[in-house]
C-alpha cells in the first residue's frame, strides 16, 4: 500500500506524541519534515530516511511526501502541534486540488492530530480556553493584513478568548501592536494575558501578563500569546475562563 501519514507531532515534548503519531512513524522509511520538528522526534526517527526541506519552503515539503508515497515509501510527513492547525495538512490538499498528479491518486492519506502549542499552554496555567475561543494567526506572509484586522475585531466584539499564533518574528512586530489596541477598545488594559515559548520543550518559558503589558520587544516567531476574554481570571499562578458556574457555586 502506498500511504503518507500526516502527523502532529504535537508541540515538542515526545510525552505528548500521540500512539497513533508513533505507530506512523515506526511504520514509516521516509520522514520529511523542517529540521526543527524532526529534530524533537529523538531516538524515534533512528534508521529512516530524513528529508529536511528549510523552513518556507512548505510546498516541497508537501510535493515530495505525496512523491514519495506514490513511488511505495511508506511515508510520514511532520509537522509540530497539529498538522491541521496552521500545518502541513493543508498544504497537501491544497496541492491534491490545484496541480493534482495521476500517481498521488494512488496514495492512502491518514492525518493524525496533535496536541497544539495552545492547548499545550492552556493546560499549563489552568483553563483559559474553557469558554468559546479563537485561534488568529499575525502573520500576513500569505493572508492579507486587512482580512486579519477584521477578524481580530469580530473576536473582540464576540468576547472571544484568543490565542495569537505567529505574534511576531524577526522583521515583524507592528501586527501584535496594533492587535493589542483593537482589543483595548472592547477589553480592560488589566484582562489577563499569557505570554509562552517552546512550551513542553527545552528553554520553556511562560510569563502571566495583561492585555495592556504586551510588549512584542520580548517575543520571537515561537511566541504564543494567549489573551482573555472581559471574565478570564487570575487565581495566584492559574488562569482561568469561568463557563457560568458561579450560580450554582454562590
Amino acid at each position: 500500500m502506498k500511504r503518507l501519514f500526516i502527523i502532529g507531532a504535537g508541540p515538542g515534548g515526545l510525552e505528548h506524541l500521540s500512539p497513533a503519531a508513533q505507530a506512523a512513524i515506526a511504520a514509516s522509511s521516509e520522514l520529511v519534515g523542517h529540521g526543527l520538528f524532526l529534530n524533537l522526534l529523538g531516538e524515534l526517527k533512528a534508521g529512516k530516511t530524513l528529508h529536511k526541506p528549510p523552513m518556507g519552503e512548505e510546498i516541497t515539503r508537501a510535493r515530495l511526501a505525496l512523491d514519495l508515497a506514490a513511488g511505495g515509501h511508506t511515508t510520514s510527513l511532520i509537522s509540530s502541534g497539529d498538522a491541521g492547525i496552521y500545518g502541513m495538512a493543508t498544504v497537501v490538499f491544497e496541492l491534491l486540488d490545484r496541480q493534482p498528479q495521476p500517481e498521488w491518486s494512488a496514495v492512502d492519506i491518514e492525518v493524525i492530530p496533535g496536541i497544539s502549542a495552545v492547548q499545550a499552554t492552556a493546560a499549563r496555567v489552568g483553563a483559559p480556553l474553557a469558554n468559546d475561543f479563537c485561534v488568529i494567526s499575525l502573520s500576513d506572509l500569505l493572508t492579507p493584513w486587512e482580512t486579519i484586522e477584521r477578524r481580530v475585531r469580530a473576536a473582540a466584539q464576540g468576547d472571544f478568548v484568543i490565542a495569537f499564533y505567529n505574534a511576531v518574528s524577526k522583521h515583524r512586530d507592528w501586527q501584535l501592536q496594533q492587535a493589542r489596541d483593537i482589543l483595548l477598545q472592547y477589553r480592560s488594559a488589566d484582562t489577563p494575558a499569557i505570554v509562552a515559548f517552546n512550551v513542553t520543550r527545552k528553554g520553556e518559558d511562560i510569563t502571566l501578563t495583561h492585555l495592556g503589558e504586551l510588549d512584542p520587544k520580548a517575543m520571537n516567531m515561537l511566541t504564543l500569546v494567549v489573551v482573555g476574554n472581559s471574565v478570564t481570571r487570575r487565581v495566584g499562578n492559574w488562569i482561568y475562563t469561568p463557563r457560568g458556574y458561579e450560580k450554582r457555586l454562590s
